[in-house]
């Protein structure tokens, strides 16, 4: 391992439900659960003080999307059903999700990391990583420094694990929440990582778990010292060779500062299974606001695409894309509808529908911001039933 490095992990403590307590303070303290549909949204009473929706009064199919500690600690967890989480936390304040305001603050506190630490690594709306190895400053006062420019910038906390690579970091973020600071070295992995359930090696499922379970391997330190020959028979040549290095704390990826995306996406779940005649005009409405978040998505990362596709769950969890490629690039959201519109032409829509989402990919960066000023119109949902013997059969291409 080389110890000359220094990676950090920055995560963002119970980063949604907190940027909801900016709104409203005087839940600090309190079990809230954040998901659920804007129906859950505070109400403003006479008096002033805003009457919160609670959990036990939620009816639908969705998750959660995060929770306070206070809520964890009743067992509740983010994607866990919200119906169990009912059950488990009747009285937790429900609050529906707002990602436009995750997304803000997710700018914010990146930004105040790279002013301090250029070299970061976007791993998603409330964490990174950091290689820290150029700087000379101590580690503790390091960390301490980033955390103190993002509560300014943000006004939340956030935990980091700084140590050798980002497998160990990404482990140490965890350990000392929330707001904490963990510093690790190779002669620490004993002690600190070896106790811990491999769950907590990132890249360790639910199902590997499971299977490591019924080898009588349950914490690292077991994982580190198991015959390699067993691992290699029953998880294959490849990923026994990543749990034994994993489990001894081996990771030698760099910290990757700047990648392209592939694709950019928008999808929602129903509440309630939605019928394409029935529920025509909510859908219309849905998949109108998806291609908008498309496109505004588009825009402010500065790209034009030029496949455009959807992706629609069934009632019976069937999934099925259609996608098609336009002559040109582009980032407006009418044209962007207008496409995804004659890709669900193609698509049977006889059964209700559970999902729907929009998905643009073939991505290229433009320099002509004056593509991304069109709002657009709305235009009809081609939502005609299919006969019933229409195939749903996807070709090579849209296998995913």
């Amino acid at each position: 391992m080389n110890d000359s490095r220094r990676i950090a992990h920055l995560d963002m403590d119970a980063f949604c439900a907190f940027v909801e307590l900016l709104s409203y303070p005087e839940l600090q303290g309190q079990p809230v659960v954040v998901g659920g549909r804007g129906e859950y949204q505070p109400v403003r009473q006479p008096d002033g003080n805003w009457r919160f929706a609670r959990l036990r009064a939620y009816t639908g199919r969705g998750v959660i999307t995060t929770a306070t500690y206070a809520a964890r600690a009743l067992g509740v967890s983010s994607g866990m059903g919200l119906m169990k989480a009912a059950r488990l936390a009747p009285e937790a304040v429900l609050l529906p999700a707002n990602f436009d305001a995750y997304r803000h603050y997710s700018r914010l506190f990146k930004a105040a990391v790279v002013a301090i630490a250029p070299q970061v690594e976007d791993r998603g709306i409330d964490e990174i990583y950091i290689d820290l190895s150029a700087s000379t400053e101590d580690s503790l006062a390091l960390a301490q420094r980033i955390k103190q420019a993002v509560r300014e910038a943000t006004g939340l906390s956030c935990s980091i694990g700084i140590s050798p690579n980002k497998l160990l970091s990404k482990i140490c973020s965890d350990l000392d929440k929330p707001d904490g600071i963990t510093l690790l070295g190779t002669a620490d992995i004993p002690i600190r990582i070896w106790p811990l359930p491999v769950r907590k090696i990132n890249g360790i499922g639910p199902k590997a778990a499971e299977k490591l379970a019924t080898l009588e391997i349950h914490t690292i330190a077991e994982l580190a010292h198991a015959d390699a020959g067993l691992l290699q028979q029953h998880f294959g040549r490849s990923y026994a060779a990543w749990l034994h290095a994993a489990a001894h704390g081996i990771d030698d990826r760099p910290v990757v500062t700047h990648s392209e995306p592939k694709s950019i996406s928008r999808e929602t779940t129903f509440e309630r299974d939605l019928h394409a005649v029935h529920d025509r005009s909510l859908l219309s409405g849905i998949f109108t606001g998806l291609c908008e978040s498309v496109a505004r998505d588009l825009a402010r990362k500065g790209y034009v695409g030029r496949t455009i596709g959807i992706k629609l769950r069934y009632e019976d969890f069937h999934t099925v894309t259609r996608d098609l490629t336009l002559p040109e690039p582009t980032a407006d959201p009418v044209t962007i509808r207008r496409a995804a519109g004659e890709c669900l032409r193609r698509a049977p829509l006889a059964q209700r529908l559970r999902l729907l989402g929009v998905r643009i990919g073939a991505l290229s960066s433009s320099t002509d911001r004056s593509r991304f000023a069109g709002q657009g119109q709305q235009t009809e949902l081609p939502l005609t039933p299919l006969p019933p013997n229409q195939s749903d059969s996807l070709d090579d291409h849209n296998q995913r």
